[in-house]
């Protein structure tokens, strides 16, 4: 088969995986397009609710094909920017499983998704500067929310290196595991996230994502219509059916 990227589902999970393993999962233009297809995919089915992004080889992503840059490209996706993610992430969560290493743009996927999944020897780096370039799809901004400020700014400056070990005691990482276990305990971890009421799982992304822009006097007035559209839903009544009768719900996504 060509590489590029590939799908599957895994119940309610969609498994997505860069594969390119000859060029150490770079992105280019068709790659980046397939991936915004999966991002559109994993919001639009209601069946799906978690996604897992992974690279096959024993590597995560080396970021742009700097093949591509070289003959004018942008490996983009217009309206979600670089590799169809960094610019608009999907509403449904999505796990990262990083093994190997994740560079450049390939780290700023990583920062693109909700929770992080990492083989115990994966290496995160951002050697733009060493390049003459700049991570503009997200590393300068993302890097100094996910890590303190002075760990970000020596790995911006400096295009260093960042340990999946150092990168966990930081809180970038959510769970450390052995190599060639990332996908699998990536997947375990959305399976998690499936199994809760799919409305609520969203409104919270959504609050979470966007309450730190919110003046914090209108934070309550602005996720009040989020909180009363989930209140009132099937799936909030059923959770409370399935409490009282100790079983397991079963959600409408209504």
């Amino acid at each position: 088969m060509p590489e590029g990227l590939r799908t599957r589902r895994e119940g309610a999970v969609l498994v997505i995986t860069f594969d390119r393993p000859s060029r150490r999962n770079a992105v280019d233009q068709e790659t980046a397009e397939r991936l915004a297809a999966a991002m559109s995919e994993l919001d639009a089915d209601p069946a799906l609710r978690a996604g897992v992004l992974t690279g096959a080889g024993g590597w995560f992503s080396a970021g742009m094909d700097l093949k591509e840059l070289s003959a004018g490209g942008r490996s983009r996706v217009p309206g979600r920017g670089f590799a169809g993610i960094t610019e608009q992430p999907p509403a449904t969560p999505l796990v990262a499983a990083v093994e190997g290493g994740a560079w450049g743009g390939g780290w700023e996927i990583v920062m693109a998704c909700d929770l992080v999944v990492a083989a115990d020897d994966a290496r995160f780096a951002l050697p733009e500067a060493r390049r003459g370039l700049l991570p503009g799809a997200g590393g300068l901004f993302r890097l100094t929310e996910r890590l303190p400020r002075a760990v970000a700014m020596e790995v911006l400056l400096t295009g260093g290196t960042l340990t999946a070990e150092r990168a966990e005691r930081f809180g970038m990482v959510n769970r450390l595991c052995p190599p060639g276990e990332a996908e699998s305990t990536a997947l375990a971890l959305a399976e998690e996230i499936a199994r809760c009421a799919p409305l609520a799982v969203r409104a919270s992304k959504r609050i979470a994502t966007e309450a730190p822009g919110w003046p914090a006097d209108e934070r309550f007035a602005r996720q009040e219509p989020l909180v009363a559209e989930v209140k009132g839903s099937d799936d909030a009544k059923e959770g409370v059916r399935a409490f009282l009768e100790r079983r397991e719900p079963r959600w409408s996504g209504r």
